[in-house]
């Protein structure tokens, strides 16, 4: 079909073979524009994301020290990476045996959008470590106030987190100087 205005045209060459073939040609384009719409769109890549998240091992199930990255493609898990540089991350200190609950909830609320800050969520790292472990949500401005409050509320209420947890936000040019300090520090035995 050439174009949309094909179908329109008479056909009196009485070949409706290929009036068949154009109606299921039709049907596949029209399946095709359903699949390009944005809600199924979003909806194929929620599906093909927990295709490979359920075969992967469980935050709580990790033993030692181990980091998990989850970040938007061509974002690096870095604070010099150019859509991390201006930006900061809301850190949550949960006891053992909480990450795994709280690291899914985390990742469905942001492939679902559910932080409704646009395009200012960079990634999320969940940091199991020896005593605790340590979930953080990456966003691209910290010098926006109202962002950052709508993320760390958002965080609140997809974690389920009570009213007296301690969340702490970090700007990353902290702690690139934070990490530059240490770094520089000697260390005589």
């Amino acid at each position: 079909m050439n174009n949309k205005f094909d179908a329109l045209k008479d056909d009196d060459s009485g070949d409706h073979d290929q009036n068949e073939e154009n109606s299921t040609q039709k049907d596949g384009e029209k399946e095709k524009n359903d699949r390009d719409k944005p809600q199924n769109s979003t909806k194929r890549k929620v599906e093909q994301f927990w295709r490979f998240y359920s075969h992967m091992v469980r935050p709580g199930d990790l033993t030692g020290h181990s980091d998990f990255h989850l970040f938007k493609e061509g974002i690096k898990p870095m604070w010099e990476d150019d859509a991390n540089k201006n930006g900061g991350k809301w850190i949550i200190r949960l006891r053992k045996g909480l990450a795994s609950r709280c690291w899914e909830n985390l990742i469905l609320a942001m492939l679902g959008e559910q932080f409704m800050v646009g395009e200012e969520i960079c990634g999320a790292v969940v940091s199991v470590r020896f005593q605790e472990d340590i979930i953080s949500i990456w966003n691209k401005t910290a010098s926006d106030q109202a962002t950052t409050a709508r993320i760390r509320d958002t965080l609140r209420r997809v974690l389920n987190l009570p009213p007296n947890t301690i969340m702490e936000y970090k700007t990353h040019t902290d702690s690139i100087k934070d990490n530059s300090s240490f770094r520089n520090t000697k260390i005589t035995l």
